[in-house]
């Protein structure tokens, strides 16, 4: 029987398709004979303990510049809907919080993916401190001393905002740097929260690999290399993806978090792996599955909803 499925998102005119992992999940439903529904965050209400969204049907194509089709919004109970989809990228800030909070009054009657009461209570760069021994020293902090302490210790670090995302603001001081007092300084500036400090790994250099699972298992990943000049390796920065297989410390690091991401209700999730350490777990709206296919890995969006579907049975 064909599911209705909402997909809570940044508009759908806004995205790449070439690399768009909400996409590339709207194209597998709508193959399957799902009924795809579209709406953005700001058309969500509360109202008499009922959740409603202004939602236009949605048809996608994988066309470049023609990729879709919305009907007429139309307010409707968000409780009728089989599945939803919580996939608009971060802030990770108060307005995405509290949609997760207004979302979590119809979950799981109506299917949210990812659960969204976990989602807001597992910020995808505190959630991995959980496994301290798999990642790099790392330090949540907003005091300069504690900062100062932790680059005596170790020389090279990263700096980088606690809640930010695709690679924004994200800072590689070496040990002869001089300008971490002035970064501090803009940091307290700019932001409320606590920032986080990490030991630079220098196999950055080799690549940053991104490994999507399904339901806590692994099932495909992609590498992706920092440009000359940079120290961050996401693509719109001038990251080079590459193909690449999982190694058997990356084997280890996902069965040693599968257990929780089941737990948690995670049905997709991505990881990030810098040599032997795992940096990140992105829970909010993991990308890279289109990336994997286009280097003849996995269909991770047929794998999805596989899981989808059979979570729904």
């Amino acid at each position: 029987m064909p599911l209705k499925i909402a997909v809570q998102m940044d508009h759908i005119s806004t995205v790449s398709i070439e690399g768009d992992t909400s996409f590339a999940l709207s194209l597998e439903a709508q193959r399957r004979g799902h009924v795809l529904y579209h709406y953005t965050p700001d058309r969500l209400s509360l109202l008499d303990g009922k959740v409603f969204a202004r939602i236009e049907e949605m048809t996608v194509r994988d066309e470049k510049g023609n990729h879709f089709t919305l009907g007429e919004p139309v307010r409707t109970d968000l409780s009728e809907m089989d599945v939803i989809l919580l996939r608009q990228d971060p802030p990770f800030d108060m307005n995405y919080i509290t949609t997760t909070h207004i979302l979590e009054r119809i979950h799981p009657a109506t299917l949210v993916v990812n659960d969204p009461a976990w989602v807001r209570n597992s910020p995808e760069k505190i959630f991995v401190t959980e496994f301290a021994d798999l990642m790099p020293q790392t330090l949540i902090t907003k005091d300069p001393g504690e900062v100062a302490a932790f680059r005596r210790q170790f020389g090279d670090i990263i700096i980088k905002p606690l809640y930010g995302n695709g690679g924004a603001g994200i800072f590689h001081l070496r040990d002869d740097d001089q300008n971490l007092s002035s970064l501090l300084e803009m940091f307290s500036q700019m932001f409320r929260e606590p920032f986080i400090v990490q030991r630079y790994l220098k196999d950055v250099r080799k690549g940053d690999k991104r490994i999507i699972l399904i339901d806590g298992e692994p099932v495909g990943a992609i590498n992706r290399v920092p440009a000359d000049h940079e120290s961050r390796s996401n693509m719109h920065v001038g990251g080079r993806a590459e193909k690449t297989e999982l190694t058997s410390r990356e084997r280890e690091i996902c069965e040693a978090i599968g257990p929780a991401l089941r737990d948690r209700g995670f049905i997709l999730v991505g990881i990030d792996v810098i040599g032997d350490y795992m940096t990140e777990i992105n829970v909010t709206s993991p990308t890279g599955i289109r990336e994997v296919r286009r280097f003849g890995g996995a269909d991770i969006a047929a794998l999805f909803w596989d899981c989808v579907e059979a979570k729904r049975r």
